[in-house]
């Protein structure tokens, strides 16, 4: 655990209590979409305090070394970019989607730098990955259906979904045909 990594994942989980809570507050789209979200930031904020309390001592400093910083920064620097407008609650919508599409990356570099991960890691990112990949469909279906289109969350969504492509090819090659998941040398 760091400084940098620590104040990184506070940072994601505070961009998802501001986008949640300002949403959830502020506008009422469905049932579905209100318990899902409480349930979304109940599940984060128990996966927090597990990761703070319960594995904080598994972190490896040595292994867990992304300068999480420079997404913060990407992400921040993106939302001013690829916004709908210039409003508090836009660029902070804007900046949680962006921060989110690159939210991923320590976890595949600590894969990388270790060559390995347990079955409960691989299909939790492969999880994570699909779901971002199946809003794809859902953005082309919304476009079609209800001429809807979100250029931010679309663009978002492609380099998130970039992101994990050669993941998702690995874990198909090696996890769904009962191998352990190893990186190729």
């Amino acid at each position: 655990m760091n400084i940098f990594r620590f104040f990184g994942d506070l940072s994601h989980l505070a961009s998802r209590f501001i986008l949640l809570y300002l949403d959830l507050f502020t506008k009422y789209y469905s049932l579905y979409n209100t318990l899902l979200k409480i349930v979304f930031i109940a599940s984060s904020i128990y996966t927090v305090y597990v990761m703070v309390y319960k594995y904080q001592k598994t972190i490896q400093n040595h292994v867990d070394t992304f300068p999480v910083r420079y997404l913060v920064g990407g992400a921040a620097v993106a939302s001013l970019i690829f916004t709908h407008k210039y409003t508090f609650g836009e660029v902070v919508w804007s900046f949680s989607l962006w921060l989110e599409a690159v939210a991923i990356l320590p976890q595949l570099f600590i894969l990388q730098r270790t060559g390995e991960a347990e079955n409960i890691t691989t299909h939790y990112i492969f999880a994570l990955g699909i779901y971002r990949a199946l809003y794809i469909p859902n953005w082309i279906y919304r476009y079609f259906a209800e001429g809807h289109f979100d250029y931010v969350s679309v663009l978002a969504g492609i380099l998130q979904t970039a992101i994990y492509s050669d993941f998702f090819y690995i874990y198909y090659t090696k996890v769904m045909k009962g191998k352990k998941f190893e990186l190729p040398v």
